[in-house]
């Protein structure tokens, strides 16, 4: 077969059809991943609308990609497919791509990063699993998907409403006792509510140290961090504490 032919058979006009289905796949998987992502971002999470979107996205690609083994590879059926199943070695690819974005993601105390990135790299896998079997428009198009969520997404969300979260560590003098309900109130009258589940309490020399996590009730409300360092600074019977933002 003439070289201009193999070559023109990937843009054929059924290649570019399935391709445009495959698209179409990627759209609606992307717009119901960052509904998701929206909730768990809206909530201060650290996996949102970004992460989301592109680990729906790159998963769709995936699995409607396998609807159409016939137009793999330009539609020509080569000996390998006969005597080999090319699913497996894509399995493998998002396999070992997958621990590699896990190396990529960090977490300190509170603060989770690097989970963006980590669903980056497993999507670029997917990309470039597509241009592998010839899905060349479709690679483009989660191509250009990828980055522009990752570059526009930010602004959308700080744009939608959404609940800052701050973590705290207080760490109090010997002797005392400080009381969960006070901590509480206090973090309410300033726009904070102390998430379910994160309070954590340690004691060491009978200096007791509380962490937990705030959350704003809404994004205009909460003071601001140098405020709230302000006021613990007077806090009655703080020996230190520490303030960072947090994504947990």
């Amino acid at each position: 077969m003439p070289a201009n032919e193999f070559l023109g058979a990937y843009w054929s006009p059924s290649e570019l059809a399935t391709n445009l289905v495959v698209l179409l796949n990627l759209l609606g998987a992307l717009g119901l991943g960052l509904v998701v992502g929206y909730e768990r971002s809206y909530h201060g999470r650290a996996a949102g609308m970004r992460t989301y979107g592109l680990v729906c996205m790159a998963s769709a690609a995936l699995t409607v990609i396998g609807g159409y083994p016939g137009h793999w590879f330009g539609g020509h059926v080569s000996q390998y497919l006969i005597n080999s199943d090319p699913t497996r070695i894509v399995q493998g690819i998002v396999t070992g791509i997958g621990f590699l974005g896990a190396g990529v993601i960090m977490r300190e105390g509170f603060n989770i990063s690097g989970l963006t990135t980590a669903a980056s790299i497993w999507a670029s896998a997917v990309i470039g699993v597509m241009v592998g079997v010839g899905f060349y428009l479709g690679a483009i198009g989660l191509a250009v998907l990828c980055a522009g969520s990752m570059v526009l997404l930010t602004r959308v969300e700080a744009w939608l409403p959404s609940r800052h979260a701050i973590a705290i560590t207080m760490r109090f003098k010997a002797g005392y006792r400080p009381q969960e309900q006070a901590l509480r109130d206090m973090a309410r009258q300033r726009g904070y509510e102390i998430a379910g589940g994160s309070l954590m309490i340690a004691s060491d020399g009978g200096m007791q140290e509380w962490r937990f996590v705030a959350i704003a009730f809404s994004k205009r409300s909460g003071a601001p961090m140098s405020v709230l360092s302000a006021e613990l600074a007077d806090f009655d019977g703080i020996h230190s504490y520490q303030l960072s933002h947090a994504r947990n």
